[in-house]
């Protein structure tokens, strides 16, 4: 379950939206570029993003139920992907009135006073952004991961368009603006792809990452060398949560309060591995053959 105190940093990402909107709306409005226009409408995604991640990390905070056995948690792929599909339709956007201003080349005004706004909703975007991945990684949200992947992608293509509009003002070159706009657009796209893959990726039950695989493993091979087995290792992704499930297989001979015993080291040395991770063992003898009637369970792939 993820802690209630998360929700405030939607707030955050809320607010840095709503005046990163004010702010790069007024630079568009001084100087009539359609490369700051992309970059407000990209704004207006923030925002829809921050209110799907508000509800969304409200109901993943929600403890387990009776219907809810493994928590809520998961709700956190629909907002991650909910921000994907509109970072696609806002690039669509823009780049629908890109094209259109290629078509039809107009002037720039007061270029100066709007660049220098837009800094300045640059500049909120960067802060808010390292606020939410530093929390985003300290608690496993991918909510706050993407919006914050998603503020990142907004500074940088602000800063393409920044030099691209400057660079209108200094040569003149009318076509320049657009094409700024339709890279902006290229460039949101493919966030928003890698967005809608990682949430799929979650809720199709994707394993843990690598790194934290060779946690377990690590662990498993200490009490390996103590004369321990195991197989059928198994982990899933759910949100902030992790669930991890294995046999381990102990002598034959050792009481049922043993083979408890041990299990139950093994387990508090993987949640050390990982804090997140909610752990499931079954004991099995390892002299019975019997043991090995499910190895066709065991993990084959990461």
């Amino acid at each position: 379950m993820l802690p209630a105190s998360l929700i405030r940093y939607a707030w955050l990402s809320i607010a840095a939206a709503l005046a990163t909107i004010l702010l790069k709306g007024w630079a568009w409005w001084l100087t009539g570029s359609v490369g700051l226009l992309s970059d407000a409408l990209e704004s207006f995604v923030n925002l829809a993003g921050a209110m799907m991640a508000l509800a969304m990390l409200s109901l993943a905070a929600m403890p387990a139920d009776e219907h809810h056995a493994h928590g809520h948690g998961k709700a956190e792929y629909f907002s991650s992907a909910f921000e994907g599909f509109l970072i696609l339709v806002a690039a669509v956007g823009i780049a629908y009135t890109a094209i259109e201003r290629l078509l039809n080349p107009q002037p720039l005004e007061a270029v100066g006073i709007g660049l220098a706004v837009s800094v300045i909703a640059s500049v909120i975007n960067l802060a808010t952004s390292q606020i939410l991945m530093g929390v985003g990684k300290k608690y496993k949200s991918i909510t706050l991961e993407a919006d914050a992947h998603h503020l990142r992608t907004d500074v940088w293509t602000s800063a393409g368009v920044i030099l691209g509009v400057g660079l209108v003002w200094l040569t003149g070159w009318l076509w320049l603006d657009p094409v700024i706009a339709l890279l902006v657009a290229m460039n949101i796209v493919w966030t928003g792809w890698q967005l809608l893959q990682r949430s799929t990726a979650g809720l199709m039950d994707v394993s843990v990452s690598a790194e934290d695989l060779k946690a377990i493993e690590d662990v498993l091979d200490g009490y390996r060398r103590q004369g321990l087995e195991f197989h059928a290792l198994r982990t899933r992704q759910a949100g902030a949560r992790a669930f991890v499930s294995l046999h381990v297989l102990v002598p034959g001979a050792w009481t049922v309060q043993q083979g408890h015993d041990w299990s139950e080291r093994i387990e508090a040395d993987i949640h050390q591995a990982l804090p997140y991770a909610h752990l499931t063992t079954h004991l099995e003898p390892l002299e019975d053959p019997l043991s090995l009637a499910d190895q066709d369970l065991d993990r084959r792939s990461g």
